[in-house]
């Protein structure tokens, strides 16, 4: 024996309906169907609703629906059944109407709508569906009854959402099935009645209920809910995009997803089929070969710990808070029995231990109620000033996390409140069952969205990572690096689990967003084409919106504008990686700001690339201090244009011809004045002692500039070269002095106990600088651990496909 129900969604057309009716019969197979439930088709409920509002106002604008409502329906029968059978389904349609166009003009008359005439008016859409249905079972074949639920369920009279009096009821089913001759019974879901005939109705999703009711009465080996998704997922798929079907749920873990919004299944229709153990299976009617989510009792065999997080929307919290509650016997018991005596459903609560406050999450609609009958029942406890205050916070969401498995295993929670503390989401309220089944946290409604996003990727992808990156300029180096990043994608998900996702590109006009991830694929077109301008602050709320634990910013430009928006992102929690000087080499108390920013908000501030490119000159520093190994001399060759020129300067030729080739070869800066002066060194090595912790400025380094004084005002690099000749003879002069010497010439910067300084020294030529060949860069580390000999470095120390791949580097020290 089974039991079918159909959704709205399912018989939404009539093309879905006939779909149904042609399939059904393979999907029962050899086993017998008891009864088939369906919904209204979609939309119809809410029609409904809609329409006795406003008749309930006087607006007789509901005659317009109710006309449109009957041609859906009369539609409905003419494209579904043969016109020889269409002439009593459509009398009988308009039979139905007639009663509902009687009790709308009614309700239009007297102006005002009941909850009872409300129950009596949204019964129709159930009726009209079911009877349309049952005709259409008969024309494919199958032998039927329509069935009213009305006859045979019984409850009180609490209109919207009545209480079954389910002994009656069962027995109601039973005797009714006794005379039904194995006929298959279509039957209204959401629709039953008092023992003296008044329709009620039993909530919306009552439909599931009265499935499971029919399955409990007929002690049905299997119930199916045909809904529009291939069973019960993870997460909402319309918010997490990598939701996916669960293969088997407990009846307790399927009841505390669905209490917290969980909208496949409701909270009512299990608990008939799970007194008699009945399996509830949940499939997609636009799927129906998918085995969809069973519901049992049974051993989850399922590998992750949490089977799935669900969430309540804009709900209120309710906050009863004071002194005097510590220790006061009975205060909860009053609390819970004034809100029960107005009727106001609970759907979350938790108490400080130490008695102080008590918080309870109720819908926002009861929240207003809640407060007078708690002030009213608290009076004298607020007057004498034992209670506070009662406080309502609204605009809340519930975030729910579910699973059998997490009874006994350390670390949930911490791993759920680490996930949402790193994407800067504040919990309002914790609440936890000593079943360990649900761990519950109140957040901030705008921030829902992301809490699902970001515990799923946390549980439900075991060593897979996202990262979310954000790249400012897209120019040489930022350029580089979004064509590796598109590259290697595929790479890094497979071989280290890791998805790095590009989530917005900016440069000096356009802005490109995307929360699921830019496609690199022709990005450059993408962001010509955009019609966001660049906007560093949208891109901050942006990332507010959607932050997620790995969440880094990268500013591949030399703006100083954009430097300044540093603290914000580092603030958020948001890391930050730079191949930009400009943050390093300002005032010490912005760099030392930018590093305690980063500590004190858990996230990270890396510019490797500011000094190496691509080689781990900052890093090796970096483990030099962290060991406690103190640092004696920092010397090396920082500049990769001027270890090119002194590499090559052997005199073979003049130094001004030597300087217009590399400017030739692109190894200059487009002004070579910019690469001679010595600066570039001298910031490089500034970045060094700083972070070593030395406060140091740029004014404390002693810089040789090898542009001649003469040469050093306004000048356009063509006629700076020509003019660079006269000083030829004096580069000779000192090659020649340094030869004589046995030495070379290379232009070093070194920190010691002395003033910091770059310059153009003569070296041994076995320094560790003398090998050096081209354009490479090299730094050499003196401590205590390595005394005799230094640590070296070297390698290429500029260009963008270093430089990139040192920033990609970087992102990925990030990622925890």
């Amino acid at each position: 024996m089974q039991v079918f129900k159909f959704g709205g969604s399912s018989v939404g057309t009539p093309e879905r309906i006939q779909e149904i009716a042609s399939w059904f019969p393979d999907a029962v197979g050899k086993q017998q169907c008891g009864g088939v439930v369906f919904s209204a088709f979609q939309g119809v409920t809410d029609q409904l609703i809609s329409m006795a509002e406003r008749a309930g106002a006087g607006d007789d604008s509901y005659t317009t629906d109710l006309g449109s409502m009957e041609g859906r329906h009369i539609d409905a029968i003419r494209k579904m059944l043969p016109s020889s059978q269409q002439s009593q389904a459509i009398a009988g349609v308009k039979f139905l109407l007639n009663d509902l166009e009687d009790i709308l003009q009614g309700v239009y008359l007297v102006k005002e709508l009941t909850p009872r005439s409300m129950d009596f008016i949204t019964s129709f859409g159930e009726q009209l569906s079911n009877y349309i249905i049952h005709l259409v079972f008969r024309h494919h074949g199958i032998d039927c009854d329509y069935l009213d639920a009305r006859t045979v369920i019984v409850t009180d009279d609490q209109f919207g959402n009545a209480e079954v009096d389910m002994d009656a009821t069962l027995q109601n089913i039973r005797n009714h099935y006794k005379n039904r001759d194995n006929r298959l019974q279509v039957i209204t879901g959401f629709i039953a009645a008092t023992e003296t005939g008044v329709t009620t109705t039993l909530g919306r999703g009552g439909s599931d209920y009265t499935a499971s009711i029919f399955a409990a009465a007929l002690e049905a080996e299997e119930l199916q809910i045909w809904t529009d998704v291939d069973g019960v997922l993870t997460s909402d798929p319309r918010v997490v995009k990598e939701a996916f079907t669960m293969d088997v749920l407990s009846y307790e873990e399927a009841m505390e997803l669905s209490h917290f919004g969980a909208k496949v299944i409701h909270p009512p229709t299990i608990e008939p089929a799970m007194s008699r153990e009945i399996p509830i299976r949940i499939k997609n009617t636009m799927n129906p070969s998918f085995p969809g989510t069973v519901i049992g009792k049974m051993e989850s065999k399922q590998e992750h710990i949490i089977k799935g997080i669900s969430s309540i929307d804009n709900v209120a919290l309710i906050r009863v808070q004071g002194s005097g509650l510590v220790g006061m016997a009975g205060v909860a018991q009053r609390i819970f029995g004034a809100l029960a005596a107005g009727r106001i459903n609970i759907i979350l609560i938790t108490q400080a231990s130490s008695e102080h406050s008590v918080c309870l999450a109720v819908m926002p609609k009861d929240a207003a109620k809640a407060k007078k009958l708690l002030e009213k029942e608290l009076r004298h406890e607020l007057s004498i000033r034992k209670v506070a205050d009662i406080i309502v916070e609204k605009d809340l969401s519930i975030i729910a996390v579910v699973g059998e498995n997490m009874r006994n295993t350390p670390g949930i929670a911490g791993k759920i409140f680490q996930a949402l503390g790193r994407s800067r989401i504040n919990i309002s309220a914790i609440a936890q069952g000593s079943s360990e089944l649900n761990i519950s946290a109140v957040i901030q409604q705008r921030d829902k969205a992301k809490a699902l996003r970001v515990i799923h990727d946390a549980f439900f992808y075991g060593p897979r990572k996202t990262a979310n990156i954000y790249v400012f300029g897209a120019g040489l180096i930022g350029g580089q690096l979004l064509n590796d990043i598109r590259d290697k994608q595929d790479w890094f998900l497979t071989s280290r689990h890791l998805d790095l996702r590009v989530n917005g590109i900016m440069n000096s006009k356009k802005l490109l967003l995307d929360e699921d991830g830019i496609e690199l694929g022709g990005w450059e077109k993408k962001l010509a084409s955009t019609r966001k301008q660049a906007d560093p602050g949208a891109l901050l709320e942006f990332v507010k919106k959607n932050q997620s634990p790995n969440t880094i910013i990268v500013d591949a430009t030399a703006d100083e504008a954009i430097v300044e928006w540093y603290d914000a992102f580092l603030k958020q929690g948001v890391a930050v990686v730079t191949p930009n000087k400009k943050a390093n080499t300002n005032d010490w108390e912005q760099y030392r700001r930018l590093s305690d920013l980063a500590r004190d908000n858990d996230t990270q501030f890396l510019y490797e690339t500011n000094v190496g490119a691509g080689l781990p000159f900052v890093e090796a520093v970096k483990q030099r201090v962290a060991s406690g190994d103190e640092i004696h001399r920092i010397e090396g060759v920082f500049s990769g244009t001027l270890s090119y020129l002194f590499n090559k300067f052997d005199g073979s030729k003049p130094f001004s011809e030597l300087v217009r080739v590399a400017r030739e070869n692109g190894y200059t800066e487009p002004d070579p004045r910019d690469d001679l002066n010595g600066m570039d060194a001298a910031r490089k090595l500034l970045i060094l002692a700083r972070t070593q912790g030395k406060a140091l400025s740029l004014d404390d380094i002693e810089v040789e500039n090898l542009v001649p004084e003469e040469l050093r005002g306004d000048m356009d690099p063509d006629t700076f070269l020509e003019k660079l000749k006269v000083y030829d003879e004096a580069f000779e002069q000192r090659l020649d002095q340094a030869k004589k010497e046995g030495k070379l010439l290379r232009y070093l910067a070194i920190l010691d106990d002395g003033t910091p300084r770059v310059r153009l020294e003569a070296v041994d030529s076995g320094h560790p600088v003398s090998g050096l060949e081209g354009s490479e860069n090299m730094l050499n580390i003196t401590t205590d651990a390595y005394s005799e000999t230094p640590l070296v470095i070297k390698g290429p120390g500029a260009g963008p496909v270093v430089t990139a791949n040192g920033v990609l580097n970087d992102i990925l020290k990030t990622i925890k």
